[in-house]
């Protein structure tokens, strides 16, 4: 009798700690509650909506009204002739952005922090800032202009060196570096933030020790920075991986022409152009959910690699 009383026990017990915690730190709630309302009215609440992914949606009939066809969308999807290439272009252009994009913010913060005037280090984190704030149209015609074929300044600089004048935006071997390359430059500086935080929170004290044991510069950074940054770093590493299948579609659209058409072809790009273009809501729907659940098993994996080889991982 007393074992079948004791699930009953325990609810009212986290009932009771609840309504303490409750009552307790009323405020803190309250100043939670929009932070709760946001995602539930944002995040969760639409995906009431993912069903459109297995039905024939038709905003006349609705989405409980439209007829359920199952896997019909995902099936269509695989079978298409460019799905490979799609999904080919959009692994690689994340994984070059990968290896490109993450080390580079941990190598700057590192440099920043070892600069002592205080001015100078102001305006170098300023400089590596600002490239966030331009917007992807900005940007886009940035990149456009700096490398127009005709008027362009890296054009013109080889020209000036005797080279002969390359039209980037339209061969197909171009895209990736200069998706990449723009995307490093104008992110790289932005991300540092988090690892410069890490490494202001680093007691000097280590530092002094340090300095009187006759380590180097180098020798702080290896030692002291370093092993501070490893985790952040492994945890920002793993959510990086769970969206290796998202891509800026917004700059990919805008520098997708006929000609890079073989490189710049990605999912992003193909479901904008489908679901918007051609209204296909259901298919496109379909495809973001397939997109969504491979990117979550890649996350779940990575962080369980991570988590056996280092004890690291986000849980």
């Amino acid at each position: 009798m007393s074992d079948l009383r004791l699930p009953a026990l325990k609810k009212n017990t986290l009932r009771q700690r609840f309504t303490m915690a409750l009552s307790r730190d009323w405020q803190l709630w309250v100043l939670l509650l929009p932070a709760l309302l946001f995602f539930l009215i944002f995040c969760y609440f639409p995906m009431y909506g993912v069903q459109i992914a297995f039905r024939e949606y038709k905003p006349a009939f609705g989405i409980t009204d439209s007829e359920w066809v199952g896997l019909e969308h995902f099936a269509e999807f695989f079978s298409s002739y460019y799905c490979g290439r799609m999904f080919y272009n959009t692994i690689i252009l994340n994984i070059y952005g990968l290896a490109f994009g993450f080390p580079l913010p941990i190598l700057m913060a590192i440099m920043l922090n070892q600069l002592n005037g205080k001015r100078f280090k102001g305006f170098a984190q300023t400089a590596i800032y600002v490239p966030h704030f331009i917007s992807t149209v900005v940007l886009a015609g940035m990149i456009y202009l700096f490398f127009s074929p005709s008027s362009g300044i890296i054009n013109k600089i080889i020209e000036l060196f005797g080279g002969e004048s390359i039209y980037f935006m339209i061969e197909a071997g171009w895209f990736r570096p200069l998706f990449v390359g723009s995307d490093v430059w104008q992110n790289a500086g932005w991300n540092t933030i988090l690892y410069i935080a890490t490494l202001t929170s680093i007691d000097p004290q280590l530092y002094e020790a340090a300095t009187i044991d006759g380590a180097t510069r180098w020798g702080k950074i290896k030692h002291i920075d370093i092993p501070h940054l490893i985790p952040i770093a492994v945890m920002m590493l793993i959510l990086n991986c769970g969206s290796l299948l998202s891509s800026n579609t917004d700059k990919a659209l805008l520098m997708q022409t006929g000609g890079n058409m073989e490189t710049s072809d990605i999912i992003g790009v193909y479901v904008y152009n489908t679901g918007l273009g051609k209204a296909q809501y259901s298919y496109t729907s379909a495809i973001g959910l397939c997109l969504n659940v491979i990117n979550f098993a890649i996350i779940m994996s990575v962080n369980a690699i991570s988590r056996r080889l280092s004890e690291i991982s986000l849980f």
